[in-house]
């Protein structure tokens, strides 16, 4: 069959044939772009697998130019239009909003698997905005948007395809278009999932009951979920159900990241080697860096990783301690991590107003300052295509040697966070960096102990994943010391790309 103008790999050609027989299988011929209705009763789960620069988000792009070149239509997490009801339709979802961010710079219009999920439900009136801008039907006429308003959110649904950046730009705010949210009721089509590493049995089996057809790409070499006793979902499938990508595709640009990732698949190699192969690439290529502290300036948007937790508290401790943070609030420009929303079954919906905007467990988050009440938050969500949100918070600060963590501030309920300036290196999975710290002494303690995940040892794994999280630097950092920062705090760097949405009016009640 025809494959796209650019050059594939020998492994990649097989990978977009075989899945293109698939999807033939079920309907969408992409060799001569004919579509036939879905299929009812018949599924298929697939995966791509490989080690970080064999090309599976170059695949998983070509893949998708291929559907929406046939006439697949893609769904965001955005809008959905009703029109036709045997359309054949895409989704390409990741586990978190910094994961879809990556592909989204990459041309790939991602959203999160929840957002999949959940999907907002729209005045009626903007309704009619997006199904226009979709494509689907006449300009209309809007009370209060001129024709220069509509005009400013054509132009920049253009640009972005995003129904929320489109309605911001015509001066619109979440809560003017969005009256709620919604469990999906009806199945879509075909699913793309990316970083599929992280994914766990329940999402698996949610995305089951959504995409009859499902395509995940992974990396093996990654930690699986916790709760995962070390297995991936995509080594369970049949061996026929898993496509290898092989080749390392950015070692022809001699990557030296790369290279020090894709040397920890010796099975003989030692962690003293390993160090001094870090050492040797940061003597010859300034894209490593043997640092001898952790600098405070890089923490406060790319959080140092490590491995144990009393580690990670440390940090945050040195941080806050290094901008002067008082023990009784939060500095605006200070970063957070989602640990979850603590809310009764009664609210619901206030949940799922939280969750779809991209508070879900893990989200990388900044602290702007305190909201319009008591126990709320102005923030900025990291990787969300709509940043900007008003929501109640529970921000818990850790301290070492302490059972209870400290809570400078909060809601009775709401959404709850720590701190962000050090993080796990599981937690860090799915997320990228123009430059990463890696603390170096977590990840000797872990060979020592000599633990093994899935017949690879640990360290090994915790150092992969931890170094493929820099995608332009990475900072090896040999010893337990911080840099003092060069200056403040700052949230002027931090541009939302819409305007701000209010999650909460009022604290839910107890």
């Amino acid at each position: 069959m025809a494959l796209p103008a650019l050059t594939f790999s020998d492994d990649q050609a097989h990978a977009f044939d075989t899945i293109s027989e698939v999807l033939s299988e079920a309907g969408v011929n992409l060799a001569d772009g004919l579509l036939q209705p879905p299929r009812e009763g018949k599924s298929s789960v697939m995966a791509v697998v490989g080690k970080a620069g064999s090309g599976k988000t170059l695949l998983l792009a070509e893949l998708y130019k291929a559907l929406e070149a046939a006439g697949v239509d893609v769904v965001s997490g955005d809008f959905e239009s009703r029109k036709k009801k045997d359309r054949r339709t895409l989704a390409i979802l990741a586990p978190t909003n910094k994961a879809a961010s990556v592909l989204r710079n990459r041309g790939v219009p991602a959203t999160t698997i929840h957002r999949i999920l959940y999907t907002p439900v729209y005045d009626p009136e903007y309704e009619k905005i997006a199904e226009w801008l979709n494509g689907n039907a006449e300009q209309p006429e809007i009370e209060g948007l001129t024709e220069t308003a509509l005009e400013r959110a054509r132009l920049q649904f253009e640009s972005s395809k995003s129904l929320f950046a489109a309605l911001a730009a015509a001066g619109l705010r979440g809560s003017d278009f969005i009256t709620g949210w919604k469990r999906r009721e009806d199945p879509l089509d075909i699913g793309f999932v990316d970083e599929a590493s992280m994914l766990d049995e329940k999402q698996f089996n949610d995305l089951g009951e959504i995409f009859p057809t499902l395509l995940m790409f992974g990396d093996p070499a990654q930690l699986a979920p916790v709760n995962q006793s070390g297995a991936m979902i995509f080594e369970t499938l049949p061996a026929p159900r898993k496509l290898t990508l092989s080749r390392v595709h950015r070692q022809e640009a001699d990557n030296p990241i790369l290279d020090l990732a894709h040397a920890l698949a010796d099975p003989d190699l030692e962690f003293h080697q390993f160090e001094q192969m870090v050492t040797d690439a940061a003597a010859r290529d300034d894209r490593v860096v043997l640092g001898q502290r952790v600098e405070a300036d890089l923490m406060a948007r790319s959080p140092v990783l490590v491995w144990r937790n009393a580690t990670r508290i440390r940090l945050i401790q040195a941080f806050r301690g290094a901008y002067g943070a008082p023990e009784d609030d939060l500095l605006p420009g200070e970063p957070l991590i989602c640990d979850g929303i603590e809310l009764p079954m009664k609210h619901r919906k206030k949940r799922l107003d939280l969750e779809a905007r991209g508070l879900i467990k893990g989200a990388q988050v900044v602290y702007l300052g305190p909201g319009r009440k008591p126990g709320f938050s102005r923030l900025h969500v990291m990787g969300a295509e709509d940043p900007r949100v008003n929501a109640a918070s529970i921000v818990k600060i850790e301290k070492p040697d302490e059972e209870e963590p400290f809570i400078p501030f909060a809601a009775r309920m709401g959404a709850t966070f720590l701190h962000g300036a050090a993080v796990t290196i599981h937690k860090a999975q799915g997320s990228q960096w123009d430059t990463v710290q890696v603390f170096a002494p977590d990840i000797f303690v872990a060979a020592r102990m000599g633990r093994m995940e899935a017949g690879i040892a640990l360290w090994k794994r915790l150092a992969y994943v931890a170094i493929t999280r820099a995608s332009e630097r990475l900072i090896w950092v040999t010893r337990n010391r911080l840099a003092r920062p060069s200056g403040t705090l700052i949230t002027d760097d931090l541009t939302p790309e819409s305007v701000p949405l209010t999650l909460t009016s009022e604290e839910p009640d107890p």
